[in-house]
Order: structure tokens, then C-alpha cells, then sequence
């Protein structure tokens, strides 16, 4: 099968097409045949060495990409009933890429607890953009807040924070650009501050003593955590250095550990259903195209979510072939 790998770390022009052996289930798995795969801010890390510990120990190529959709396959006879996989399905899936083990694939291999239907009348494309709503499910279920409680949410224009948020019953506030405030407020925003140095005092300002939690998805950091009331939460996405102090609550949050929450994938797939997420598509390019589609994030200002569609198709006949790397099995 073909993929988009990396062999050295760096910017975008560092993915390219590469040939590796065709993966196959395991007990408990299943192959996707990967119609679409989101481009995710995960990705570009990985690409550009800010996870390279993640990767230590392997040997390159490395795929990117942990979140997909496609066709199932390839099934082995022994999958949970109540799972509901089976072959032919569409389906959206969460990838705890590794190595060679990635979404930019052809194909991969999954537990199949990692992937449910996809929404209803769904295309590929639009499918793959939801299910990185994950990373907000888990920072709103690390916080628990009660009903009517205030969250600050950063980096708003993404949107699946404030969406569940919003659906949660809690008071939004989000901080995003001054061009965002319809696309915000269509999120479910109740009040916007924007992004400046006085953010967090614009905060204070609209909820005296500060808010309840901040989900920091803009990864502000010490910049925002004056906004928080004493005894507050701050949920980060990754590792935060600082210390809030006030008793003040920081959430370390790794969406990888639920790769296999087979419960919480379909309840966001519902969600999709029942509008309460939205499925927003952006660019779709040519998965051979992957260098153009990180060079977009990297240069700022993107609202809806990058897709690359598969097969990959190499512009040239050249071809890289690489040692099987073990699928991660789950």
C-alpha cells in the first residue's frame, strides 16, 4: 500500500509518497480502507519533531494522522457483537498512530473499538473533520463542571468546545480574532473577548472574580490563567510549564488515551447526527498533495478542517519501499 510518511523531520515539504507492506487485523481489529483523513494540528507536530520522543526507538517512515474515514474491509470473526462492525461499513476512526502505523494510509489497521458509522448521508470528507470533537469531549469531561458554570474557551474559531460547552447548559465565553465573531456566536458563544494582551482583564471585566475553568486550545498559557477565579480549572492540550497557583487546577490532556472509547466516538457521531456538531470541511486535496495541506495550517488563519483524500497517487513512478513495522494493537 501507499502512504504519506516522513524520514526526517522538518517542514511540509518533508511528506511525500512512500510504499509499505499491506497491514492486516489482528484479534479485536479490523482494516479500514481510508477514503479521507483530517489534517490536524497533531500532525504537524509529529512533522516537524515537536513529538519526536513519541517516535524514539522506531525507524522511519513516519505517518502522521489520527483521524480518518473510509471503508471497512478486512474483519476478523472474533469483534465484539455489540461494537456493530462488520465488512463494507463506513465508518469514522480514531488512529494512535505510531511509527508507520497512521492515518495517511491506504490503509490501516484499527482495534475496532476505535471506529463507529459514520454520520448519516456523511461523505468521506466531512466524516473525517468531526471526530477530532474528541480532544473537546475530553477536555469538558476532565473539568466537570456543573450547569450554568462559566468557561473561557480559547482558540473558539475551532469550535467543537464551544458547541459542547453550549450544549452542556454552561455560560461561553470565547477569545478568538475580531473577524470570527459570527462563526463564534454560531458556535454557541455567549460573549466574546478578542485575542490582545488585555484578554484575560477583558475577562475579569465581564465575570468579576474570574471564570470557572479556561480550555486553553489557543495554548495561551500564563497569558490567560489570570482570567481564572481562585480555585478555577485550566484545561491545557499540552504540557503547560507554569504554575497558576490560588489552588488553582491544571488538567494535562491526552486525547490518545481515548483512542478505543468506543462509547464516546459514538456519542459524537449522535451529536453530528442530531446537530449539535457540525461537520465543517475546508480545503480537500490529493493525498500526494499532503505538503501543500500542512503548508496551509502553517501559514495561519484556517477555520474549517484540511482533508486529504485517498488513494494516494504519486505524481511520478518513483517508489520507496521500507521493512514492515508492527501495527500497535490495542
Amino acid at each position: 500500500m501507499k502512504a504519506i510518511a516522513l524520514e526526517t523531520y522538518g517542514g511540509p515539504d518533508v511528506l511525500h509518497p512512500v510504499d509499505l507492506p499491506d497491514p492486516h487485523p489482528g484479534p479485536g481489529q479490523v482494516r479500514v480502507q481510508v477514503h479521507a483523513a483530517a489534517v490536524a494540528p497533531v500532525d504537524t507536530m509529529l512533522r516537524t519533531g515537536l513529538l519526536a520522543e513519541m517516535n524514539a526507538g522506531l525507524h522511519p517512515p513516519f505517518v502522521p494522522g489520527m483521524e480518518v474515514a473510509g471503508v471497512v474491509d478486512e474483519v476478523i470473526d472474533d469483534i465484539d457483537p455489540a461494537l456493530a462492525v462488520e465488512a463494507g461499513q463506513k465508518i469514522v476512526g480514531f488512529v494512535d498512530n505510531l511509527g508507520a502505523h497512521g492515518g495517511y494510509s491506504d490503509y490501516v489497521v484499527l482495534p475496532a473499538a476505535s471506529v463507529t458509522r459514520i454520520p448519516e448521508e456523511a461523505s468521506a470528507p466531512e466524516a473525517a473533520s468531526f471526530i477530532n470533537s474528541m480532544t473537546a469531549l475530553n477536555a469538558l469531561e476532565a473539568l466537570h463542571l456543573p450547569f450554568v458554570a462559566t468557561l473561557l474557551v480559547t482558540g473558539a474559531a475551532g469550535g467543537y468546545l464551544a458547541q459542547l460547552a453550549h450544549h452542556a447548559g454552561l455560560r461561553v465565553i470565547t477569545i478568538a480574532g475580531p473577524g470570527d465573531d459570527d462563526l463564534v456566536r454560531s458556535f454557541g458563544a455567549d460573549q466574546i473577548v478578542h485575542r490582545g494582551p488585555d484578554a484575560a482583564r477583558e475577562v475579569v471585566a465581564l465575570v468579576p472574580g474570574g471564570v470557572d475553568a479556561v480550555a486553553d486550545a489557543a495554548l495561551l498559557g500564563d497569558d490567560i490563567v489570570g482570567a481564572i477565579r481562585d480555585g478555577g480549572q485550566l484545561a491545557t492540550f499540552r504540557h503547560y510549564h507554569g504554575d497558576p497557583g490560588r489552588g488553582i487546577q491544571v488538567h494535562g490532556l491526552n486525547v490518545r488515551q481515548r483512542a478505543t472509547d468506543h462509547p464516546a466516538i459514538t456519542h459524537l457521531r449522535d451529536l453530528v447526527n442530531e446537530g449539535v456538531l457540525t461537520m465543517r470541511v475546508g480545503t480537500v486535496l490529493p493525498a500526494a498533495e499532503a505538503p501543500e495541506a500542512h503548508r496551509l495550517p502553517d501559514a495561519g488563519g484556517v477555520r474549517d478542517r484540511i482533508i486529504l483524500e485517498f488513494p494516494v497517487h504519486e505524481p511520478s513512478d518513483e517508489r520507496t519501499t521500507h521493512e514492515p513495522l508492527a501495527v500497535p494493537r490495542h
